[in-house]
């Protein structure tokens, strides 16, 4: 018999399977009696779960983020789906396939860093490029961008979702660029790369999905204008030359503002030209993942009729169906033009890295 994901799941369903236990608490009830709450999760969906009756030595056989065999009961709590655990043990890798567990993309991630270095090598600005160029010649950061999140939960939460969500925004912000001559396509395009770079340390992404104790304190957005000025260094060091500070404060202005508004987490406003395009190009590419995932995804079991479930993030609900499909196959009256495959070479500048991340790279001709 196959695993039943918990997002097919219905309230009165057992479950005894492998799943992902994170941020376990031992708690206690109004009746003095204890309790451990944690999250249990799959590649499909993660829930809350209960362990009721509990003892401090069940608490600590529980790892803190790990794999666990569990048995027990879906139920109804508020409108939400909760397990009610009545047996576990932890299990050691080998005993489960680790992609029913962790969601993963299902873009060829070698691709998807030749069109990052593609797009990264037609930065025309000197001092622009020998900043990048500090970023992609560590080799560490650029192994976690490939396998980040790009969220816990909300949008391309998965393995290599950042380096996606990245691609992405930084594609449209080409294109985009093109339709407007005053607006500097390099600081975009650059903005993009580094608006999200410290989700690589923010998000703690081995098992599960989580914040690290220096994401919950500090945060991407801090942590991503700070390493701005760390890489000036190392690009000011090798280079012999001055980066301008007005450079680096544009920059880190587009990075602490690009979540749009405070209350959404932007510590300023956008204020440039530049600032304003990251912000509605990276949030256009978050908000359709999203819309597109719960609407023309693969859809839990109860998902019924043409309407989704409240989507908070969205702030609606919405309309499932695609009511403009072609006709047929190949049919040229729907508008609709295939898209490129992702790393298919185009015209760009070669650029000369030492990362071995990137050296199966090829390397295009310059113009």
């Amino acid at each position: 018999m196959g695993r039943i994901f918990l997002r097919d799941c219905q309230p009165g369903d057992f479950v005894e399977d492998v799943f992902v236990l994170s941020q376990k608490q031992l708690s206690t009830t109004t009746s003095n009696k204890q309790y451990i709450k944690c999250f249990i999760g799959d590649r499909s969906q993660q829930v809350t779960a209960r362990i009721w009756n509990a003892s401090r030595q069940m608490f600590d056989v529980l790892p803190e983020s790990g794999f666990v065999l569990v048995r027990g009961k879906i139920e109804n709590y508020q409108g939400n789906l909760q397990l009610i655990i009545e047996d576990f043990r932890p299990v050691a890798l080998g005993d489960f396939d680790l992609a029913d567990l962790i969601a993963h993309t299902t873009r060829d991630i070698p691709a998807m860093q030749r069109k990052l270095l593609e797009l990264c090598g037609n930065i025309a600005n000197h001092s622009l490029q020998a900043l990048v160029n500090a970023y992609l010649d560590d080799k560490v950061l650029m192994e976690r961008l490939s396998r980040a999140p790009a969220a816990q939960s909300f949008h391309h939460a998965f393995i290599g979702g950042l380096l996606e969500h990245t691609v992405n925004s930084m594609e449209v912000a080409d294109a985009v660029c093109r339709f407007y001559p005053g607006l500097n396509r390099d600081l975009v395009v650059t903005g993009i790369l580094l608006h999200d770079i410290a989700k690589t340390w923010e998000l703690s992404y081995d098992c599960s999905f989580s914040y690290s104790d220096g994401g919950q304190l500090v945060g991407h957005i801090v942590k991503s204008a700070i390493w701005v000025e760390d890489k000036v260094r190392i690009a000011e060091a090798k280079t012999g030359e001055k980066i301008p500070q007005d450079l680096v404060n544009v920059l880190q202005h587009i990075i602490i503002s690009h979540h749009g508004q405070p209350e959404f987490g932007a510590v300023k406003l956008p204020a440039t030209p530049e600032a304003i395009a990251v912000h509605f190009i990276e949030n256009l590419d978050a908000k359709l993942m999203m819309s597109i995932a719960v609407t023309r995804g693969e859809l839990p079991a109860s998902a019924q009729g043409n309407w989704t479930e409240y989507q908070k993030a969205l702030g609606t609900r919405l309309y499932r169906p695609d009511v403009a499909k072609p006709d047929s196959a190949g049919s040229g009256g729907s508008g609709a033009t295939s898209a490129p495959e992702l790393g298919a070479k185009s015209p760009a500048v070669q650029l000369q890295l030492s990362n071995p991340l990137f050296e199966s790279a090829p390397a295009p001709k310059r113009k």
